[in-house]
């Protein structure tokens, strides 16, 4: 890990524009290690990581509002855990608002108390426009950057994730703390809009001022993955896994990149081998929700690419089934619909789709929930669906959605799940209705992502069975 700058003490802040309404400079020195280690993607065992730098910060400070924002705002964007069935986190939530009323806070402050509990209530793009309240007027300040940053990322809003940064970033001189970080973050929202040369460049500069930058080691990786460039790809991750293997909170993540390119050239066993060393220990030490969608994502692609998994999806279902009734995120419920129907588990996946059903009919402004009936809820039947043998089903599920699955939020390549999806129904429909449909999304997507092996595949399997 690069050496870490000084932790920024009640002077600091304000010296930053950016002052802290607590008189302990312990607590403004924590706030900025938990808040380094959050944009890091990184637990830092020599600060204590980030559940001991918030366990010191509420000690040092039990009234400080900053501190409970970032304690909750990261349990929150998580999306691990709801306030409706997390009694602590409520209660969490609930304080925090509470101690910010009986305190004098900056504006700005108020402004962050009101987003983390704004976004607990499920209205992410009210949270958001809070967040850019506060950038409008403190373009330095990282927690609003990072939060709304993921938040957007969570909505499909890629035009914003992208749009937010290029609104702050000619503040970020290099004197900041972080500002190379700036760079990562802003280069993944220009990936997610496909200025991949722009890109490129600006996640390579924040490499060279730091090349432990995991997260933007993740921007050309994806890079990589839309351009179908898989050698590049291979030899990108594997020349710099040194510099990003210690990031615990993002390696994951890379490796299922990294496993995605030997998807695409058709190599199972290795894409497995590191599904078994590096993602499924990862998933089981620690259950955090990228690891859960990793793990199903790629256990589902490989499915549908017909490989045998095994006891896999088994070894998944114990971690995912517990967030079964949370749904915090559409996006996430897709994927552990995808372990419990994997594993057979009927009372999961039923346990699920009911509840699922049931959040969409009081949705209140929860926006999850109020995309949960057009979109959510029909994606999942598709899964059920696939499942059972109906692909002409699946087809009149997501035929109608397929441009609508990005609100959802996710990336472009971890949504291609839902595209490949459709194609294999495609392929495999009976009906005359849908017997061009397999020729039409693979042209797409030949036109879209030329010379990928996964889609020359699909191609010739289409070609065998008189659908090209």
């Amino acid at each position: 890990m690069a050496a870490l700058a000084p932790l920024r003490d009640c002077q600091a802040w304000k010296d930053a524009r950016l002052p802290l309404s607590t008189t302990s400079n312990e607590a403004c020195k924590l706030f900025d290690a938990t808040l380094t280690q959050y944009v890091k993607w990184t637990n830092d065992k020599s600060l204590g990581g980030i559940e001991g730098c918030l366990s010191k910060l509420k000690a040092a400070d039990p009234t400080f509002a900053m501190g409970h924002a970032i304690s909750n705002g990261l349990v929150l964007i998580g999306t691990g855990s709801s306030v409706k069935l997390d009694r602590e986190l409520d209660l969490a939530v609930k304080t925090m608002v509470e101690t910010s009323r009986a305190q004098p806070l900056t504006r700005r402050e108020q402004l962050h108390v009101s987003a983390v509990e704004t976004f607990a209530k499920g209205n992410f793009p009210k949270a958001c426009e809070l967040w850019e309240q506060i950038l409008q007027d403190h373009p330095t300040d990282m927690l609003a950057l990072k939060f709304s940053h993921d938040a957007y990322f969570y909505l499909g809003y890629q035009e914003q994730m992208r749009d937010s940064v290029a609104r702050i970033y000619p503040f970020w001189t290099p004197d900041i703390p972080l500002s190379s970080y700036v760079k990562g973050i802003y280069s993944f929202g220009l990936m997610e809009t496909n200025f991949y040369d722009q890109a490129k460049k600006l996640a390579r500069e924040a490499l060279s001022m730091n090349p432990t930058d995991a997260w933007s080691v993740h921007t050309i990786a994806h890079i990589h993955e839309m351009k179908a460039e898989i050698k590049d790809g291979l030899e990108f991750m594997q020349h710099s896994e040194a510099q990003w293997k210690d990031s615990d909170m993002l390696a994951c993540h890379n490796y299922w990149h990294w496993a995605l390119y030997l998807i695409e050239k058709g190599e199972y066993e290795a894409a497995l081998t590191i599904y078994d060393t590096h993602i499924l220990p990862s998933l089981q030490a620690g259950g955090g929700m990228l690891d859960m969608v990793d793990s199903c994502s790629m256990l589902y692609r490989l499915q549908m690419e017909g490989v045998s998994l095994g006891q896999r999806w088994q070894d998944v279902l114990p971690v995912t089934q517990k967030h079964s009734r949370d749904h915090v995120l559409l996006f996430n419920d897709a994927h552990f619909l995808m372990a419990s129907l994997g594993a057979h588990d009927t009372q999961t996946t039923q346990e699920l789709l009911t509840t699922l059903r049931d959040a969409s009919e009081s949705p209140g402004e929860n926006c999850q929930h109020l995309l949960a009936r057009d979109v959510g809820l029909p994606l999942c039947q598709a899964l059920v669906e696939t499942e059972a043998g109906n692909p002409d089903r699946v087809l009149e599920l997501l035929l109608p959605i397929r441009y609508r699955i990005v609100q959802l939020g996710g990336s472009n390549a971890q949504r291609d799940v839902f595209n490949q999806l459709l194609i294999h129904a495609a392929l495999n429909c009976t009906s005359s209705v849908h017997k061009n449909v397999a020729r039409s999304l693979l042209m797409e997507r030949d036109a879209l992502k030329p010379n990928s092996p996964l889609t020359e595949r699909l191609i010739r399997k289409a070609t065998s069975v008189h659908l090209m």
